[in-house]
């Protein structure tokens, strides 16, 4: 699939419409934040992420965009990294002048727009400072030039007809079934819904307030239960074979890779139980190329991911009060593709519905179900 040169005006018009005064800031994070002072990080090898955001968002404001768009501000912030998806972010923020700043104070109150682009994602506490002071915004975390140039490049009115087809056809099932298999032996997961409204991840943040995160193209469930097993890849490689029993993981066994990274596995999500609670259910809508960040390729249509810990960015009750320590209170996606897990295959993955059974995907390839419901007709995937 080809796609326009990535286009920040377009980008930003399409997504947010903002009204001309509106306030608009870019967000990035590094291990050491004092380092954006003059931009210092600029000459140090890595923080490839906050390079970009620096050349096609902070500078793409200032050159052109903040005129054309009528907005103000297009100041350069940064914060600490966080050590993990979706943890809380420190309040302290450093700009490029030396000033040390308070994301409640001095950033949250005075923008109306926030691009935060950042190694981690920020998605859940920005979501949670947004219904506090009412800004939107975007996360863009794992930025890299295949989503430059594809994901962030989209028509994103065309991406929300697109989920909310979806939506509409996956909402109200009662339940979805997953068929895993590794190393010659089937394991199921089943998900119970409950009849609810499947939600979306479509692009569009225009009313405050709201956190898109881009690239967006998907929808997805918040489980009301959960009884199975599935396995599932560490970040260094290792599977583990995961026991679900009431919408929680409760045990991790180590089936390859290394016994230690499964071991610590399951002694985290035994010490902190909230770690282990399924927060989410998504699936793909969008023909986009592997960008080898899950950022993008759990919206690839053909995908579908689970995620484990903090929820309430979604709607869902899994808040960091429950958790054990705060470091833990992390939301972490668990994708499954023919790229990112071939060594797992995904036989078959059913959708329980009005009394019917829907078939969603054979081996990763698409049913006509989701075909028809998101595109109108048969589409090459897989």
């Amino acid at each position: 699939m080809k796609f326009p040169p990535f286009d920040l005006k377009r980008l930003l018009d399409t997504v947010f419409k903002p009204k001309k005064g509106e306030s608009i800031a870019v967000l990035i994070d590094l291990k050491e934040p004092k380092d954006v002072k003059d931009f210092g990080f600029l000459q140090q090898d890595g923080h490839d992420i906050q390079k970009m955001a620096h050349k096609h968002f902070y500078l793409g404001l200032k050159d052109r965009v903040l005129a054309e768009l009528g907005l103000t501000g297009g100041e350069l912030y940064c914060y600490k990294e966080t050590l993990g998806s979706n943890l809380d972010l420190d309040d302290e923020v450093y700009a490029p002048d030396g000033r040390v700043l308070s994301f409640e104070r001095d950033i949250y109150p005075n923008y109306d727009i926030l691009l935060c682009i950042s190694t981690n994602s920020a998605t859940a506490p920005l979501t949670a400072s947004a219904k506090v002071h009412n800004f939107r915004g975007a996360t863009l975390h794992g930025l890299n030039e295949t989503i430059l140039n594809s994901g962030l490049s989209v028509d994103y009115e065309e991406v929300s007809k697109r989920a909310e087809r979806l939506r509409q056809g996956m909402s109200n099932a009662e339940a979805i079934e997953i068929d895993f298999m590794i190393k010659g032996k089937l394991y199921q997961l089943r998900i119970e819904l409950n009849g609810q409204d499947a939600q979306k991840s479509h692009g569009l943040c225009r009313v405050a307030p709201d956190i898109a995160n881009l690239p967006a193209g998907e929808v997805y469930y918040v489980p009301t239960n959960g009884e199975g097993h599935f396995p599932m890849k560490l970040e260094d490689g290792s599977i583990a074979l995961l026991t679900v029993k009431g919408a929680r993981v409760v045990a991790a066994e180590f089936i390859e890779g290394n016994r230690d990274t499964v071991e610590e596995y399951d002694a985290r999500i035994k010490s902190d139980e909230a770690t282990g609670f399924l927060g989410e259910l998504g699936f793909g809508t969008e023909l986009y190329p592997i960008a080898n960040h899950d950022i993008q390729d759990e919206k690839a249509f053909g995908t579908f991911h689970l995620a484990t810990g903090r929820n309430d960015h979604l709607g869902g009750t899994i808040t960091t009060d429950k958790f054990n320590d705060k470091n833990n209170a992390t939301h972490d996606d668990i994708l499954f593709s023919p790229e990112k897990t071939p060594e797992i295959d995904a036989p078959t993955v059913r959708l329980y519905k009005d009394g019917k059974t829907h078939i969603l995907f054979h081996s990763y390839r698409a049913g006509d179900f989701l075909k028809e419901v998101v595109y109108g007709e048969p589409v090459r995937n897989g």
